[in-house]
Parts: structure tokens; C-alpha cells; sequence
């Protein structure tokens, strides 16, 4: 009898979803996700390879920038398909050897996921293949404290991420979970933020007649509250 090997089928976790779990061997030791990071956020993104130049440049900037990610609350893990080996080799390379801007000496102690399987990238829906069926995309999963994924951002193999937005959406993200707010276009840190919409007709007339020198609205439905 002929026998016929299928490949798992995964879908793609969507925003509001439980990210996948999964246990991995990294350049930081194992890991068990996502019990071992359960009251963080977390930032799990991908990159097509070691030993590649715009990867060089970001591993380069999320160490640089790690402290302030740690000051949010907020743990870093990457992934590639390479092996174990090949990571620490490419760290090692990066800390040793490559100057970039105003960084150099950039020593990554974050955790980078061995994934020759492809298990965790497939779960994911890292590989993307009109893209590569070897290499993962460069992709982007804000998870928070409890286990959801909250922002989705993928980027082609030829372009590097923007580090300055990973740290805005997760600043945005907690400003509206404490606060039960939104963030307007463009927001950064200390603008003004949005008051959900009236629910009924009375409450939006008493918004636009507020004396509340901490809120003002554009219209009925358009309200903000000042920082």
C-alpha cells in the first residue's frame, strides 16, 4: 500500500488570538513559550538568516535598544531556520567584528531560536512561499501579558524594520489598555489621546458642553482627552 506523508496544515494566528505555543532551543537555553513569559509582553520577530546584512543591522539595534524594551515590560525573541551553531557564530561575528553607526561591541542576550524544523516559523506563518520556502520572512508578533497577539507587521526580505514604531506600538498598547483610551494618527509618547466615542446621544451632548479643561472635542463623536 503507497503511503502518502502529509504536511501539517497551520493557520496563522490573527490579532485578539492565543499566540502558539511552542518549546524551543535558543542561543539562551531553552525556552517554553508562552509559560515563561507570562505577565510580559513580548516581541517574537523572525529574519530571513544569519550572516545576512540587513539582519546584521537589526540584531544590532534591538541589543542596542533592549534596555529600553526591558524597561517596558517587554522581552525580546527572535528566530531564523539556521542552527544553533550558526547563531552563536553570527553573534559572535556581530559583537567582535561589525561597527554599524554609532554601534559596535553589540553583545545580543536576548534569546534567537534554533528552527531548522520550521516548526515555530510555520506556526507563525513565517514562511511565505512567494516569498522563500527556506527562509522566513521578517515578521513581527507584539504578544501581551496573557498570551494574545495584539499587532501583526510584516516586512519583505529586502527591507529592514523600523525599531522606533516596535517601541511606539507597544507604549500605544499599554497607554490604552490602563487607560481604556486610543491613540490617534502619528501619536507618540505625552500627545493627546482619544476618549472612546458616546455610547448615547446625552452623553455626547455633555461632552461638547463639558467645562472639563482636561477634554475637548472636535465633534460629537471626537473627543480628546489632554495629556
Amino acid at each position: 500500500m503507497e503511503e502518502h506523508t502529509q504536511e501539517k496544515a497551520y493557520q496563522m494566528p490573527l490579532i485578539g488570538d492565543d499566540a502558539p505555543s511552542f518549546e524551543a532551543v535558543t542561543t539562551q537555553g531553552k525556552i517554553n513559550f508562552p509559560k515563561d513569559y507570562e505577565g510580559k509582553w513580548v516581541i517574537l520577530f523572525s529574519h530571513p538568516a544569519d550572516f545576512t546584512p540587513v539582519c546584521t543591522t537589526e540584531f544590532m539595534t534591538f541589543a542596542k535598544m533592549q534596555e529600553e524594551f526591558e524597561a517596558l515590560n517587554t522581552k525580546l525573541i527572535g528566530l531564523s531556520v539556521d542552527s544553533l551553531h550558526s547563531h552563536i557564530a553570527w553573534l559572535r561575528t556581530i559583537k567582535e567584528k561589525i561597527k554599524f553607526k554609532d554601534m559596535e561591541n553589540m553583545d545580543v542576550t536576548f534569546p534567537l531560536i534554533e528552527d531548522i524544523t520550521m516548526e515555530v516559523s510555520k506556526k507563525f506563518g513565517m514562511i511565505q512561499p512567494n516569498q522563500s520556502n527556506t527562509q522566513a520572512v521578517r515578521a513581527v508578533f507584539v504578544i501581551d501579558p496573557k498570551g494574545k497577539v495584539r499587532t501583526i507587521l510584516y516586512y519583505p526580505l529586502s527591507t529592514g524594520r523600523n525599531f522606533d514604531e516596535l517601541r511606539r506600538i507597544i507604549i500605544a498598547l499599554q497607554k490604552t489598555d490602563n487607560e481604556g483610551v486610543a491613540t490617534p494618527a502619528d501619536w507618540r509618547e505625552g500627545d493627546d489621546v482619544i476618549i472612546p466615542p458616546a455610547s448615547t446621544s446625552k452623553l455626547a451632548e455633555r461632552r461638547i458642553k463639558s467645562d472639563d479643561e482636561n477634554m475637548y472635542c472636535l465633534d460629537w463623536f471626537m473627543c480628546f482627552k489632554k495629556e
